[in-house]
């Protein structure tokens, strides 16, 4: 599996309600639609309530954490593909213009791991 995680934060002037709708609804099913080689596609939408934060630490600038999977490098390189041929790309860089402040975004590929108790 390779995994592929994006920091992303709402566009100014959208309510908390109002982001994780259209995501859902709207952007979501569109990634989708562009890369079917995604298998698991996830968002983590922070809660500030209770969160622990380093005093001094930096603001932070987004507002989730969004998880794509893809089964082996064929699927993945396909997606890459696909989020940047150019149609494609118009097609996720205008909805993303809807729910998104697309000067924060960070993309990366990631090596995850994970520790279980015995």
């Amino acid at each position: 599996m390779i995994k592929t995680i994006a920091l992303l934060k709402k566009k100014a002037g959208l309510t908390r309600a109002q982001f994780i709708d259209y995501y859902e609804t709207r952007h979501a099913p569109l990634i989708l639609a562009i890369a079917p080689q995604v298998c698991d596609y996830r968002r983590n939408f922070l809660v500030d309530e209770g969160a622990i934060v380093a005093p001094g630490a930096a603001q932070r600038d987004y507002d989730v954490v969004t998880e794509l999977w893809y089964p082996d490098r064929a699927a993945f390189e396909a997606a890459m593909a696909a989020f940047t041929d150019p149609a494609n790309a118009a097609r996720i860089a205008a909805d993303e213009e809807n729910v998104f402040d697309r000067s924060c975004t960070r993309f990366y590929t990631v090596e995850e791991r994970s520790s279980r108790r015995p």
